[in-house]
Formats: C-alpha cells, structure tokens, sequence
C-alpha cells in the first residue's frame, strides 16, 4: 500500500475531495497542459460528451477562460463547430488560420471573427468517442497550422486521455458524470519569475514547511501561516485548486512536479499567477514508492513591486488583465485619464467601469486581442478628449498601454489624412453616429445562429444562448401564442411559480405585462425595483429590472420574449434600438420554425403510418429495425425496413427510395405492399425483386424517382439465407466465431431504370447465434469518404459490439449516427439466428 492510500491524510492536503473525483481531475489537468504544449498553443480545453451523448460540455481548459469564447461550456453535439464536427467523425479537424475556419465553418468565424488557428481532436477509447480535445494558437505567417509531428502528438495525447477516461469508467466511475462540477481552468507557464520561494512538503501528514518568500507570494506572513499545506491549497484561486492538487497527486506518482501554475488572489482585487515544481526525496535505503517528502520551489510570475513602482512613476497609463479579462492593475496615471477611482478598476472588465468603453465594439477590440494573441490599437474618445489604447496580451492576460493623442483628423481635411477606423466617438459628441459596429455585429451573430435553428425549441435555445450573455442576463422566458392564448416555451432562471401566473393567459388579460407587450406591440423596459413595483406590484421582487420583448411576424403576434436582470441597469437608447430589431429577428425565425413543427408532426405521422409498427415474434429468429429520418430535410423520406413470415421461411428487407419528401414516402408504401403480396404468393427472391422493378416502372412517376433494395429468406429449418440486391449497400454476417464479414452478394441495377433487368439469387448458410445486418446507406455515407470506408467502420462497429442484446446492438450502430446531422434518412434491420435446440431420443 502506497503513503497516498494508507490514510485519508496521506491524500494531498487531506479530504479533498473523492478518489474518483481526483483522479478525473488528474487526468484532464495533465492532458490539457500536454496538448498546449506539444502544439506549441496558447490555450487548449477538453469537452466530454453529456450522459444522452447530446452535448460536449467543457470539462477542463489552460490559457484561456470560456467566457472570452461567450461562454461556451455547453456545445450541441450537432453544432457547425469544430469540436463538435471532431467528436461526430471522429477524426481530427485542423484549421491553419482565419481563412481556413471561415471555409468550413463560417458562422463559427463570424461569431470569433478573429485571425487564430486551432485544432480539434477526438477523445476515444477504442470504437467509444468520450469526448473532443481542442486547442488553439496565434495566426502564424503564411497560414502555417500545426505540423505533422505536432498533430501526431496532439492524437497522441488525446489517445491517452482516453485510456485513463476510459479506465475509470471500467472502475466504476463515469467520468461524464464529474463534468458538472466547475472545470479546473489551469493556467500555463510563460514569463520568467521574479521572486523564488523553497518549501519542504510532508505529503503524507500534510504539512509544509515553506520560506518567507512562498508565504508571501501565497499572501501570507510567517506568522500567519501555520504549516498545514490545506492552509495555501484555500489561497489559490478555486477555479485552479483541482490543478494544485494534481500538482502534489502527481508528485506522489510520478516523483516530481514540473511547471505547475496556479493563480493566487491579491489583497485589493486581482490574480498573481505562480509556478511549481518539485521532487520527492528521501533516504537512501528508503524505497523510491514510499517516499513523501516533496521539496520546491515557489516561482512568482507577477509584476514585482519593483515594476509597479516604475509603472507608477510614468506620465502615460499602464494597466493590466488577467486570462479573463478583468483589470489586475492600473497606475495612478490611468486613474485620473479616465476619471475611475482605482478601486472601480481592479477585478472588473474595461468595458464595465469606463463609460466610454461602454460600446459591443471596443469589448471585440479586447477579446480579439486574447484569442487571437496579436497586439492591437484602437482610438477612444475619453472624459477629455481622444485616447490611444495599445494591448499586448501574452499567455497569462493582457498589458494595456493607455495615452492622450490628438484626435483622429477629418477625412478631407488635409491630403491624405482619414480618420481611423477604430475610432468611435462617444454619445453626445458632433453629430449623431451611425450603426455602431457592436450593434451590426450583435444582429450579425444572432442572425448567423438562428439561420441553424430548425425548430421552435431550437430557436429558443439560440436566443437563450445567445442575448443573455450578450447583454447580461440573468434569466429568460419565451411565450408562444396558441389558439390566442399565451404557452410558456422556454424558460431560464425562473422558479415555476412566477411564470405560472402568465401560463394559458389569454390576449386581451390587461393587467399583465406578457400580453400587454404582445398585443401592443411595443417594448415595455423597467430599469429600476421602484418603476417595476409602482407599473406591476404583483409581480414581486424575481428581478430587479426587466425588458418585455413583443415577437410579432406578419403584422401578427408570435410571443413576447422576457428578460431579467438581478440589479437595476439603464436601458440605453440604443440598447433598446437593437433589442428590438434583435425581437424581429427572433419572431421570423420561431414563425419559421412554427411551420417547421407543423409539417414535420404531419410528416411523422405519415412516416409512422408507413413503417410497421411492430416486427413479428419469430421461431428461429430475433429481429429489431431502426429507422432515423433525415436532420436537413422534412422529417420523412424513402427508406424503409419490413420482416415478412412466409410459408417458406422469413423475408427480411431493407429498402431506400431517391427522396426526402411525400412523395417519396408514398412510393415507399407501395413498393413495400407489393413486397408484402410478392412475398405472400411463394415467389422466389430473385421474382419478387424483378416483379417490384416492373411494378415501379409501371407507376408512371417521375423518371428520376429510383429505388435499391436488399431481400433476404431466410430458412430456420435449413439453415440458409438466399440473397439478392438491386443497387443496395452489400448486407454484413457476424458469426458466433468472431469473425465480421461483408457479404460479396452479386447485385442487379437499382429499380425503375429497365423493365428487363435481372437479379442473381445467391445462398449464404447460417450458424446458431450469427447476427445478419441489413442497412441502407445514410449509416454508411458521408461526403468526405469513399462509401465502401463507411461500410468497413460499420463492420468494425458490429464485430466489437456483439456482447449485448440485439436492440442495445441496434442502438450501439445508430449512437454517432443520431448526435450527428443526417442529409439522408437510415434504415436498419438486424436479425439473429437462433434454432430451437435439436432433441435426442432415448433408448
């Protein structure tokens, strides 16, 4: 037994949490801060796929805050984003640059319109994707991306990620169900140190004997620390204690620690960023597995007293950014050009506290700077007259750099000479200004998002997605009109019973906000407790100000949308300019996706009328058939599946006609009647396939309406199946010795192209247990690889998943299928092949 077994004090720094926990913790630290490093990157992040296998939800990240990506710690398995598209294909997706990302995923480059490149990797542990691995650097000259060695190492490192994921859950831990904790945010080495401190680390007893210096940097006076490790591990900021735990976990297992930063709260606001590393040591005739001992050093990656000195020494203003985004430090000099207390400063966004930052255009300014790793410059009219800001960010946050200019000169005022065009001037001043770009870039945004929307849930939830974080939201709900009466369609933030009252109101209720914003069709904004209590006292104190956005689509109304916010906040006059136009956008795309769900609920219904409803139970055999429609197109289309007991054993088929819409279905229906009767009447395999290609024919339809099928009967009794194909996917056979096998049936010409084709009959035999798949080609195609690739991964699919009931095996091949979007419908039958045992007589 190891020390970090024996005792719960033997674990670092005592309970700190469950071993599983831990262990998660370990492994998602580790591979993260590989995979930046390997690839040289500035920031990486790991995202594990939700329990349903719906969702990649952030569960570890290093360089860089999510919420300078918007806060995207919940992505859609089917999201146009590249660790998205990475966990669907399962293989790697690399972007060089902005140019790249804007090719292949151009609503991703329009939301993170900046120059940066990044690469998404699967998480897999065998055939099970768990998850994606992301990470992310500067726009490099030339649009160089990674090189191959660096994306053999990025697999690499995702590939053991895997293991050690995958080992867990043999464990009887799921990691998937310790991503909904906070995620470590780990910080990565950059600058050298300034201040050194040494300490001597009991791991075993959880004592730490450290120098004046790593008290100091930990924020603590010699006689303030009382020589318990627990004591620094509660100074490290919270976000990063699973990271110093995982510093000391590893020292335990592996006998050092190298490079390990945390960050560290200062007294005032602000983080300071410092690096650890270690090794254990011990006696000589001490077993290396037993040693506890843990000797450092303490790296502090701050400014250093010495430099702020300086800083505040100079004429012109210098502040500082942590990796998410708020002011760490400002100089006396900053204080008094913008007129902000340093107080106000410290531990708040830029954009937050000064007035004339207060623009979605200079906040893009800031985040453009952090993700893309490139300086950059912009004018800003200040309380005085015209500011240059300057901002280098670097891997621990941003340096800004602040001064007085003159002012951009006129267009046409001398030769030459045009204003910047960073510069925007403040309210109030000269004339009135034009669409701000933070407007345009807002409805530009929300717009791009909702074109992906489908349904009325989707949309809901790009509007919630996306305007509470853009303006600061607390919570939402969005109203539908039925039959005119108002039903609640999404809510955020809301306890039930607020929202109740709203529930089944109908139109013309005066009293109420919902309707009256609704029928009115006018925005109703209350800023403050007071004008909220005095407008609608029953609504009591849920928020402390709130925005009624009326939906109207067609001169009609289409719902009311409702935000709340946990403080009262000014609705600016152009704030209240772009929520409404941003209303309009939101009523047209849930009126779209209204019809949407109408026709599709008609088109399921007719899908459902089509497909059996349920498959027979059979003597020497067990089936199970799966049918998915398509993502991009109605919810209907031409594939279907049928089991047909017969006099002479039992017909399997699997059929797909050329279509997404009703009238491929309708044709669907009759060739699978004809099937039926062809069946019914003893006709052979290779007779009813040329008996329902005549029958198509003879239906007189579009000349381009085609069909492929495979056909199957099979004979308990003599252990057979005879197959034939016209122009379908070749059918699979996993038998009881392992082995998986695409069956080489020779096939005919797909149906309805001539009256006179032919299609050869073949026999295949059978064994006792042996699993026969019948499919169409939506599971097995995609348009970046040769449809026979897709039939082989669906054969190592099949061989690695037999060990389970034949419905769980059914879904197991559908999994990345249903998380993925589908241009084309699925159509799967598998069948086993189980004979009654034979009986022996007795003498």
């Amino acid at each position: 037994m190891t020390s970090t077994d024996a005792t719960p004090e033997a674990q670092p720094f005592g309970a700190a949490g469950a071993e599983a926990t831990a262990e998660c913790d370990d492994a998602l630290v580790d591979g993260v801060l590989r995979a930046v490093e390997v690839t040289e990157a500035h920031a990486g992040s790991v995202f594990l796929a939700s329990d349903d296998g719906s969702t990649l939800v952030l569960a570890a990240a290093a360089g860089m805050p999510p919420s300078l990506l918007g806060g995207w710690r919940r992505i859609p398995v089917s999201s146009a984003i590249p660790v998205a598209e990475a966990y669907r294909v399962g293989r790697m997706v690399h972007l060089p640059d902005g140019e790249a990302t804007m090719r292949r995923f151009p609503q991703l480059a329009v939301a993170v319109p900046y120059p940066f490149g990044s690469a998404s990797v699967p998480i897999a542990s065998g055939p099970d994707i768990l998850g994606a691995l992301a990470v992310v650097w500067a726009a490099r000259p030339g649009g160089q991306g990674l090189s191959k060695a660096q994306r053999r190492h990025l697999r690499t490192t995702a590939a053991r990620l895997g293991t050690s994921l995958a080992r867990l859950r043999a464990h009887g831990t799921d990691p998937a169900r310790e991503i909904g904790k906070a995620p470590p945010e780990v910080a990565v080495p950059s600058a050298p140190a300034v201040r050194v401190g040494l300490f001597d680390w009991d791991v075993a007893r959880g004592t730490l004997e450290a120098d004046a210096t790593t008290c100091a940097v930990f924020g603590l006076t010699p006689q303030e620390y009382d020589g318990r490790a627990l004591t620094l591990a509660a100074r490290v900021h919270p976000a990063d204690r699973a990271a110093f735990r995982a510093a000391a976990r590893a020292a335990v297992k592996e006998g050092r620690v190298l490079a390990r930063c945390v960050r560290v709260p200062e007294t005032g606001g602000g983080l300071r960023t410092v690096e650890l590393w270690g090794r254990l040591v011990g006696t000589a005739d001490e077993p290396a597995g037993s040693r506890t001992h843990l000797v450092g050093g303490v790296l502090d990656l701050g400014t250093g007293m010495a430099a702020v000195a300086a800083l505040e020494q100079l004429g012109d203003g210098f502040f500082a950014l942590g990796r998410d985004g708020r002011m760490t430090y400002a100089n006396h000099r900053l204080v008094r050009l913008v007129h902000v207390r340093r107080g106000d400063l410290v531990g708040r966004h830029p954009c937050e506290v000064m007035p004339f930052l207060a623009d979605p255009g200079f906040e893009d300014r800031f985040r453009a700077a952090r993700i893309s790793q490139q300086p950059i410059s912009f004018l800003a009219r200040g309380p005085e007259g015209w500011l240059a800001f300057c901002l280098r960010p670097d891997a621990r946050g941003t340096t800004g750099w602040v001064t007085p200019v003159p002012g951009p000169t006129p267009a046409g005022a001398e030769p030459g000479a045009e204003a910047p065009d960073a510069a925007v001037p403040a309210p109030g001043h000269g004339r009135p200004a034009a669409a701000r770009p933070g407007a345009l870039y807002r409805v530009l945004e929300l717009s791009s998002a909702l074109t992906e929307a489908v349904t009325a849930r989707d949309v809901c939830g790009v509007v919630a997605d996306q305007l509470l974080p853009a303006f600061g939201g607390h919570r939402m709900a969005i109203y539908g009109v039925r039959e005119r009466r108002l039903h609640l369609l999404l809510q955020r933030g809301y306890h039930e019973g607020f929202l109740d009252r709203f529930e089944g109101a109908t139109l013309h209720r005066a009293w109420s906000p919902v309707t009256g914003t609704m029928t009115g069709g006018v925005p109703l904004f209350l800023e403050t407790p007071d004008e909220l209590s005095r407008a609608y006292p029953d609504l009591g104190s849920v928020s402390r100000a709130l925005a009624f956005l009326p939906l109207i689509a067609s001169n009609r109304p289409a719902g009311v949308c409702v935000l709340g916010f946990d403080e009262a906040r000014p609705f600016p006059v152009e704030e209240r300019s772009l929520l409404t136009a941003l209303s309009g956008l939101i009523a047209q795309a849930l009126e779209r996706a209204r019809l949407y769900d109408h026709e599709n609920a008609l088109a399921r219904g007719l899908q459902n009328a089509l497909l059996p409803h349920r498959l027979p139970t059979l003597p020497g055999a067990r089936v199970t058939g799966r049918y998915l429609p398509a993502t991009a197109w109605m919810d209907i289309g031409g594939d279907w599946y049928d089991v047909i007991p017969t006099a002479h054993g039992i017909v399997l088929v699997v059929g797909d006609v050329e279509g997404h819409n009703p009238a491929a279905a309708a044709t669907m229906g009759q060739l699978r009647s004809a099937v039926r009767a062809f069946a019914a009447a003893g006709q052979y395999p290779a007779e009813v396939m040329a008996g329902i290609n005549r029958l198509l024919l003879d239906l007189d339809l579009d000349p381009d309406q085609l069909a492929s099928c495979c056909y199957a009967l099979l004979d308990p009794d003599a252990a057979v199946a005879d197959l034939v194909r016209a122009g379908h996917c070749p059918p699979l056979l996993h038998r009881c010795d392992g082995t998986t096998e695409i069956l080489d049936v020779p096939g005919g010409p797909l149906l309805g192209v001539d009256r006179a084709s032919e299609y050869p009959q073949s026999r295949t035999p059978l064994s006792p247990g042996c699993i026969l798949a019948l499919y169409t080609d939506g599971l097995v195609e995609s348009r970046d690889a040769d449809i026979t690739v897709g039939i082989d991964r669906l054969r190592t699919q099949l061989a690695h998943a037999t060990a389970q009931p034949l419905d769980h095996l059914a879904d197991t091949l559908l999994r990345h299928a249903r998380a993925a979007p589908r241009k084309d419908d699925i159509a799967l039958l598998l069948t086993q092949y189980t004979p009654a045992p034979a009986t022996t007589s007795g003498s």
